[in-house]
């Protein structure tokens, strides 16, 4: 599903303010894992693999911001509650309607 071009350009730019807000969480996690004093290092190492194994996949969102990837991109990065209510405001009303569509249908 395409986005309208002007919703499209808001997407490119808060795309960027969406991976720097994940990287912080991801950063925030590993700082976490590598202080825990509870776990052995070898214990604190396998749990940073499984982290970035798993932000990995997650990080995809970001990967091509591609006009015909945009939506779907979009409503992962909405997910991960990525974005402020401000920001999501910049984009159409169509476009906001079809991504709290996504949100209800994610609450079931």
């Amino acid at each position: 599903m395409d986005l309208k071009e002007s919703d499209y350009k808001v997407f490119r730019k808060l795309r960027v303010s969406a991976l720097e807000r994940y990287c912080e969480r991801v950063l925030k996690d590993v700082e976490r894992l590598v202080h825990n004093e509870k776990a052995t290092y070898h214990e604190r190492y396998l749990d940073l693999w499984k982290l970035l194994r798993n932000r990995d996949k997650t990080i995809a969102a970001f990967d091509g911001p591609r006009h015909s990837q945009a939506f779907v991109q979009l409503v992962n990065i909405d997910a991960e509650n990525l974005l402020t209510e401000d920001e999501l405001t910049q984009f159409s009303d169509e476009l906001r309607d079809r991504i709290e569509g996504m949100r209800t249908f994610r609450h079931r």
